[in-house]
């Protein structure tokens, strides 16, 4: 054969194989150690830290990484078994996933911390705080008590002298949330509101607000008198506030159903001191959207299967 066909076959050879050395050299300088150190190179797949236990492949599931330089944000749930119980806390998990700088505190209604609870939390990947407390004594108005053991969760852990910013949100895990609320209320300084969604009988209650961006009432129809007519999700409070005010907490007996916010808000602001969100308070951002028990007949239901 002559040279040349022999030149000509190894600049084939050459041209083919170049191109595929090179790009293995590169993955094993640059993506290969990011896959062995279990970072986030920006893509969906399955890259945790290690001893992470998600095990999901192929869906996010981190929340952001956190900022020094965000206010943090304590959601409080109260949560209680039923059969829908887990699929409003994964519902409600999912979108917390989005939230930078948060901390979910979330608190059984059991004489005893489930593991049921615990692998859920686990494997959310949230910055979590798992609590529990049981009232005994049936009350109007339910979550109460959880509220307050939230609460002092948070005076235990945080000193009044403390500099970090943050603000305490009570969400319930049967409600619907927009990812806006939580930047709406991030920078919170006393106590900021804003509308409900599917609540006291009407289509939203939401706070007045006057041109100067003022709250001076409620547009409610249920017990319009009460000085803070709002909804546990629709307000936030300053973390320094809860701090500085150690018995502002929820009243669990002697209170009508309906009055433990406007009771816990008597104790820590006045009508003034309120700050309008959501566009001075015009939009909706969190409703009430229950989920219903589903009716399942006898024979039906194998235990071994967590629902």
């Amino acid at each position: 054969m002559p040279p040349t066909v022999n030149i000509k076959h190894m600049f084939i050879v050459l041209v083919t194989v170049l191109p595929l050395t090179l790009l293995l050299v590169s993955y094993r300088g640059t993506i290969a150690p990011l896959l062995g150190a279990g970072q986030d190179i920006g893509i969906l797949g399955n890259f945790f830290p290690r001893g992470n236990k998600v095990t999901i492949n192929n869906v996010y599931v981190r929340p952001p990484p956190w900022s020094d330089s965000l206010p943090s944000i304590y959601v409080i749930t109260p949560t209680y078994y039923r059969l829908v119980q887990k699929a409003e806390l994964t519902h409600m998990s999912n979108t917390l996933l989005h939230v930078a700088n948060l901390h979910w505190i979330v608190v059984e209604d059991a004489d005893r911390k489930s593991n049921f609870v615990r692998r859920l939390l686990d494997n959310t990947g949230l910055n979590y705080t798992h609590l529990n407390v049981h009232i005994t004594k049936k009350l109007k108005s339910r979550g109460g008590g959880q509220r307050n053991v939230g609460l002092k969760w948070l005076r235990d852990t945080f000193s009044v002298n403390d500099s970090r910013p943050g603000v305490v949100y009570f969400g319930d895990d049967d409600n619907t949330y927009s990812l806006q609320l939580f930047d709406e209320m991030r920078y919170t300084k006393k106590v900021s509101v804003w509308p409900v969604g599917f609540v006291g009988g009407v289509r939203f209650e939401s706070p007045k607000v006057n041109a100067s961006g003022k709250v001076y009432g409620w547009n409610v129809k249920y017990a319009r008198s009460r000085p803070f007519a709002i909804d546990m999700a629709g307000f936030a409070v300053n973390l320094q506030l809860i701090l500085s005010k150690p018995g502002a907490n929820f009243k669990l007996y002697g209170v009508p159903s309906g009055h433990q916010e406007t009771r816990f808000l008597e104790g820590l602001v006045t009508l003034s001191d309120l700050e309008p969100k959501a566009e001075n308070c015009t939009k909706v951002l969190v409703w009430h959207t229950r989920t219903s028990n589903p009716s399942i007949p006898r024979g039906y239901q194998n235990p071994r299967i967590e629902t």
